[in-house]
């Protein structure tokens, strides 16, 4: 059927009215990339950069070369790595037992992980927690209290459970136990959304700060996020902390508004390149290439 002028009309109205949106969403990403790469000399000469004539690294080279910020880039990485993987671990097993209706006691279960999402305990009941455990000062306090949550256990127990019965029922057959039908079956048919799961898991342990905040006292183990946030109050406030005092310092030859905006860059660098390798399992079916007809 051929399209009415009016129809055409509104069409072009829609992909006009959703480029402008767009490019006012990117705009202030390309505003910091755009300053992180200016020379020192003329952000300091000019009230407004929008495309610098001079491009320079020497933000780039200054924050990579100190220690404080390398280091906190390392305790972000490893939470990143390791809370995602044991996330994905606790996460997908759990699911995987309250998915079976053989399980006795389940609906006790089911009710008292769903209570974790209706009430919180707030922060000081955390807090003692944390602290009674001997946790607090260590990068287990970041990790531990936040391995799971109900909103991820109960999506994942729907995954599993619309599984054919029949899938579970071969393995069985075919001499496999629980564990093995788990490891075997579930967890390859479960990639896609172990994908999705483990994105989200990976981007709130990279962002982790008011956690770090609450917990970690000790400079050396200060997250990405912390750093940052030190940094844009040293830089507005000219507020003294040792740690990042370094940092600070070298303003006469990189600017402390530059230092910020090649510091954002960096720390959001690895989500958005690891983002496109796993964005094909959130729109992929689970049981493609499991069962036919």
């Amino acid at each position: 059927m051929k399209a009415s002028a009016s129809y055409r009309l509104f069409q072009a109205a829609n992909y006009v009215l959703l480029t402008v949106v767009s490019l006012l969403t990117l705009l202030p990403f390309l505003y910091v990339v755009i300053i992180s790469f200016t020379d020192a000399n003329e952000y300091v000469t000019k009230s407004v950069v929008i495309f610098p004539e001079k491009w320079s690294l020497d933000s780039y080279r200054y924050i990579l070369s100190t220690g404080t910020f390398i280091r906190s880039m390392g305790i972000s990485a490893v939470l990143a790595v390791v809370g995602t993987l044991l996330s994905l671990v606790v996460t997908s097993s759990l699911s995987y037992v309250l998915s079976r209706k053989r399980l006795k006691g389940k609906q006790f279960f089911l009710v008292a992980i769903l209570l974790t999402m209706l009430f919180q305990p707030g922060m000081i009941p955390n807090y003692m927690l944390v602290d009674s455990l001997g946790l607090t000062n260590t990068i287990w306090a970041l990790i531990l209290p936040v391995l799971t949550g109900a909103w991820y256990v109960f999506l994942m127990k729907n995954f599993y459970q619309d599984v054919p019965a029949e899938l579970e029922e071969a393995a069985n057959i075919d001499g496999c136990s629980d564990i093995g039908v788990f490891f075997r079956v579930m967890l390859p048919l479960s990639l896609p959304a172990l994908a999705a799961f483990g994105l989200f898991f990976a981007v709130a342990y990279w962002n982790t700060y008011f956690s770090a905040v609450l917990y970690i006292n000790d400079d050396s183990l200060r997250p990405m996020q912390v750093l940052l946030q030190l940094l844009l109050i040293q830089a507005s406030t000219q507020v003294a902390d040792p740690s990042v005092a370094a940092m600070i310092q070298s303003e006469q030859t990189v600017p402390p508004d530059v230092i910020k905006m090649a510091a954002v860059v960096i720390s959001s660098l690895p989500i958005v390149v690891i983002y496109p390798f796993l964005q094909k399992y959130f729109v992929k079916g689970m049981m493609v290439g499991s069962v036919k007809g």
